[in-house]
Order: structure tokens, then C-alpha cells, then sequence
């Protein structure tokens, strides 16, 4: 074989590779967490268990959001960030989901933070509050940088005149950021 045609099938081999892998991670992914969700609930029919707990998670949003059970739903929640250490996971997973998918949502008002007075060295951010006077911080805010390649981040209280709006979806930057800045900017380069 010529080294012409071993460095072509090395070029159509690591072409492959971008395609399969992700898709392979994507599908596998998705299929164990499927997987886990449907075993919950251990009944012999695949996907039945996802069925019922979707059902139930709807029908408990339903009641939830109803005015007669509604003050049940609350009184429980009084009762659950009462306890102590239940009171930290409990409020810090609500309040991490409802920066997603609740009403108020938390990640939409991307930022770029200078970290240097020059304005060279910038991250790229999220605004969380925008107005920090309850804490004696006036013209702060409070932002959350996340982490590239990782579900962590840190949270910095900055002077809001090193904050720029980052003229982008909020999604977007989401993806911008957790992956190192290769993705999502795709839509905007076509």
C-alpha cells in the first residue's frame, strides 16, 4: 500500500470517527438514561415505566398548579426546607431546574466579563440577578461562568462595569461555553 493511499484511508478513517462517535455516544446515552428511567418502575413492558412517570409528573404539575391542592403542594415544600440538610438539596435542585425550564428562567441574559482593566481577557457568562443593593453591593450583579467540557461553573458577583451583553441566544452560549467555543456558533456562520 502507498503511503498516498494509507494516508487517505487514515483522512476517510478519522472522517468516520467524527460522525460515528458522537452519534454512538449520543444514542448510547440516551438509550441508558431511558434505560434507568423505565426501570423505576418495574413493570414487563418496555417503555411502559417512562409512560407512567410522565403521566405522573404531568398530573402532578396539573395538581400542583390547581388553587384547591395548590396549598398542599406549598405546605409540603415548608416542611421539606425546613430540615437541614434536606433544605440544601432540595432548593438547590429547584432552583438549578427552574433556571432551565421553570417561568423565571435564569440562563437567557448571556454576558462577556472583563478580567483585566484593558477589557482583553474576557469570559463568557451568565447573568443570575441583576441587582445586588439587597446585599450592599450596589451596581453589582451577580453572574455564573460556566466551566467548558463540564456541568460545574463558578458564580462571581461583578461590577457592572465590566459586564458587556453578549448579543446571542442564551442557549447558544450555553453551548458556546461548555464546549470550549466550538460549538454554537454554527447557526450564526451559515
Amino acid at each position: 500500500m502507498s503511503r498516498f493511499t494509507f494516508n487517505r484511508f487514515l483522512s476517510y478513517f478519522f472522517r468516520g470517527l467524527l460522525f460515528v462517535v458522537p452519534l454512538a455516544l449520543t444514542i448510547y446515552i440516551i438509550y441508558e438514561i431511558l434505560d434507568w428511567l423505565d426501570n423505576l418502575i418495574p413493570v414487563n413492558i418496555p417503555g411502559l415505566g417512562i409512560v407512567i412517570i410522565v403521566v405522573n409528573i404531568t398530573f402532578l404539575g396539573y395538581l400542583a398548579s390547581f388553587f384547591i391542592t395548590r396549598p398542599f403542594f406549598d405546605q409540603l415544600e415548608k416542611y421539606l426546607v425546613k430540615i437541614p440538610l434536606v433544605n440544601i438539596l432540595y432548593t438547590s435542585i429547584k432552583d438549578l431546574i427552574g433556571a432551565f425550564v421553570g417561568d423565571q428562567k435564569k440562563f437567557n441574559v448571556p454576558v462577556t466579563v472583563a478580567f483585566n482593566d484593558s477589557g482583553t481577557v474576557l469570559k463568557v457568562g451568565f447573568i443570575t440577578r441583576a441587582d445586588l443593593e439587597e446585599i450592599d453591593l450596589p451596581g453589582f450583579v451577580s453572574v455564573y461562568l460556566p466551566h467548558s467540557y463540564n456541568f460545574s461553573g463558578n458564580h462571581f458577583l461583578v461590577d457592572k462595569n465590566h459586564i458587556k451583553p453578549l448579543h446571542m441566544d442564551g442557549a447558544d452560549a450555553m453551548k458556546f461555553v461548555v464546549s470550549g467555543g466550538v460549538s454554537g456558533l454554527e447557526e450564526k456562520e451559515a
